[in-house]
């Protein structure tokens, strides 16, 4: 096995069964985007239908081309915390994923073990059937209106001198202003109309597991998921 550093990570996110959660980053420091197969863009999980599955994705690499190919140099991680209640004991489930070549994938969730070629959408699919994954080039689902987000980051930090903050540096805001806000982040700046995404046609590459639950809740069916990536040294 190489020796490997962790380069990136993402936002610890929540999920309570069978709630959906994603957390997002398309923008770095340089040393990040200087290594763009291992920069995370977002994590997702939710959970199928009849809550027997949870559903992951981890994207990297913005901006990728039709040529962008997951790094052999690189371990990608997915972290799965368990447990009963918030605040409570924690337990981990680490889903690790390695690409020897471009059209071959190992993946070790807790005591199983997949490998093959996961280019096809359909899945490549473990011998128990609780693991199946995807990986590939796939257009980047996060919407965001740039343009609208910016002028609202300009607004707070005009605003700031006269804000009050709590113990965790968030500003207190009433009602109206909370309002004025959301209607800068849902609106174009340009011509004022409605927010337009600003990574539509932008591809990442994701990496899809659909796992059955019982191989990630040990400790409980409320989930908290974040993700790395490690590069070998």
């Amino acid at each position: 096995m190489f020796n490997f550093k962790q380069l990136t990570s993402v936002s610890l996110i929540a999920l309570a069964l069978p709630i959906s959660a994603l957390a997002a980053d398309h923008t770095d420091s340089p040393s990040t985007t200087a290594d763009p197969s291992a920069d995370i863009t977002d994590i997702y999980a939710w959970m199928t239908d009849d809550a027997s599955k949870v559903n992951l994705v981890m994207n990297v690499q913005p901006f990728a081309s039709s040529d962008s190919k997951f790094s052999d140099a690189v371990q990608y991680v997915l972290h799965i915390n368990s447990t009963q209640a918030y605040g409570e004991e924690q337990t981990e489930t680490i889903a690790l994923c390695q690409f020897p070549s471009s059209d071959r994938i190992q993946c070790w969730i807790g005591d199983e073990y997949i490998s093959g070629d996961p280019r096809d959408p359909k899945g490549l699919v473990s011998a128990s059937g609780n693991i199946k994954i995807f990986a590939g080039v796939r257009n980047d689902p996060f919407f965001m209106e740039l343009g609208g987000f910016l002028k609202t980051v300009d607004t707070v930090i005009s605003a700031a001198p006269s804000l009050s903050f709590d113990e965790n540096s968030c500003p207190a805001l009433d009602a109206d202003t909370s309002a004025a806000l959301v209607g800068l982040l849902q609106t174009h700046p340009d011509d004022g109309g409605p927010a337009k995404d600003s990574l539509a046609g932008a591809n990442v590459l994701s990496l899809v597991l659909q796992v059955d639950k019982q191989l990630v809740n040990k400790g409980g069916d409320i989930l908290a998921v974040w993700g790395s990536t490690h590069r070998a040294q």
